[in-house]
């Protein structure tokens, strides 16, 4: 079925040929042209000859002449590039042909981080054979390729898959490029596994993308929601492609992957950090609630401290021990400009409104900064007004002591029987018994 784009320049095709051939039959149909004397009667009849030998022959122009098959061949192959094209329309409203077949590219965050050299290890006892471009980026990146799989489709005919790609990045993130989907969740679940640090299989976060490959661009660039991977060779690259061992190609593809890669990763930790964020949200919903009402807050010290270091744990993953906020990751610093690889992953973070959705992580993390604030003012107010309880009961006690000791010194006086009595009994004996003998009668 003809595309509207192939129906104009095949149009256009038929136009030029009608009108060169109007041309041409205007050129052969016209009568000859009279002499110079009979048009102008004053020049002489040796002004409108010339000697045979400076007389130029005339060039009579064929009905397929040389221009017109340039021309035709021009337009033919105009049409045939915008039928082969990829890209229909453009500017801001471009978008890739619907009907062209694209391949899948997913990325996973299942753990918080990811042990390079256990996850080597693990995948080199599998058999999967690492680096096999010779990039020489590790340990910032695992690469393999998966062997061919062969699937059926819903018309129940067997179809190959070419090799996929997968990277493995220490953030805790995985990205498979058309890799099928059993092969990406043993990888996960199982292989994976034993390298995760935090795993958080329960609340995987996943991010998909269509890319397709283009031959006839060196570069690459993402149209809506499908990287385009242009494929095409360079001219220093074709004529040295022989004394290399490997493609420069092929290489520089894999460097354009991991570079798709390690935006699509970010977006994938980037929302892992959203979730928490919500969930966090959630479980303090309440709280603007119960200081609107004036009501005082009844939470536990245990379930402050808790959210408190959840929250801490958050902003240390966005911007401390990750590479979220970086402008450009360690791993492109080292890679040839001429590859624009930063410029691949700018484009999946302008894709994916990573930048915003930073700057509103960051926002709404302030807000629960101030929730955990007033927590954490709560809990100091009420530990202080714990302490304030503590000395009223230990000067209360102290009081009461001394109370006591007021009432027992006052039942020993009254007492006849106590000490103090009989001490005072024995006292006023003595002296009487002095007064006695010193005064007689």
């Amino acid at each position: 079925m003809a595309t509207p784009a192939t129906s104009n320049a095949l149009n256009a095709a038929s136009r030029l040929v009608r009108s060169h051939s109007r041309i041409l039959s205007c050129r052969l149909s016209c009568p000859p042209r009279p002499p110079a004397a009979l048009l102008n009667p004053r020049l002489k009849h040796s002004d409108t000859t010339s000697p045979p030998h400076d007389r130029k022959p005339i060039k009579r122009l064929s009905p397929r002449s040389q221009n017109t098959t340039t021309s035709l061949r021009r337009v033919a192959l105009e049409a045939q590039r915008s039928r082969d094209s990829l890209i229909r329309r453009s500017g801001k409203h471009r978008f890739v042909d619907p009907d062209i077949h694209t391949n899948q590219v997913t990325a996973y965050c299942a753990a918080e981080q990811y042990d390079i050299p256990t996850a080597t290890r693990v995948l080199k006892q599998e058999g999967y054979c690492l680096d096999p471009w010779n990039t020489a980026l590790y340990p910032q990146v695992i690469h393999f390729q998966t062997p061919d799989y062969s699937t059926t489709d819903a018309s129940g005919q067997d179809s190959s898959a070419a090799p996929g790609d997968v990277f493995v990045f220490p953030s805790g993130t995985l990205v498979c490029w058309n890799v099928p989907e059993h092969v990406q969740l043993n990888l996960l679940h199982r292989l994976l596994l034993p390298a995760a640090e935090s795993p958080h299989l329960d609340r995987i976060e996943i991010e998909d993308l269509e890319y397709i490959q283009d031959s006839s661009h060196h570069t690459s660039e993402i149209i809506g929601d499908t990287i385009i991977l242009g494929t095409k060779p360079s001219s220093t690259e074709s004529s040295t492609e022989a004394a290399t061992p490997l493609p420069s190609s092929d290489v520089d593809t894999v460097l354009a992957k991991i570079a798709f890669s390690s935006g699509l990763a970010r977006s994938t930790k980037l929302a892992v950090l959203e979730d928490l964020l919500s969930s966090y949200f959630s479980s303090t919903r309440s709280i603007p609630t119960i200081l609107s009402r004036g009501s005082p807050l009844r939470f536990s010290r245990s379930f402050i401290l808790r959210k408190t270091g959840e929250l801490l744990s958050i902003r240390a993953q966005l911007n401390l021990y990750s590479e979220l906020t970086d402008s450009l990751p360690d791993i492109f610093w080292d890679s040839p400009s001429s590859l624009g690889l930063s410029a691949y992953y700018d484009e999946v973070g302008r894709a994916l409104d990573v930048g915003v959705r930073i700057k509103v992580l960051n926002e709404r993390m302030d807000y629960a900064g101030e929730i955990a604030s007033v927590l954490r003012e709560r809990l100091s107010e009420k530990h202080s007004t714990g302490l304030e309880w503590l000395i009223i009961f230990l000067i209360s006690i102290e009081v009461g002591f001394e109370l006591w000791r007021i009432w027992r010194e006052r039942q020993e006086r009254l007492d006849p029987a106590s000490t103090e009595a009989l001490l005072r009994h024995l006292l006023l004996r003595d002296m009487h018994q002095h007064d006695s003998v010193t005064c007689p009668r």
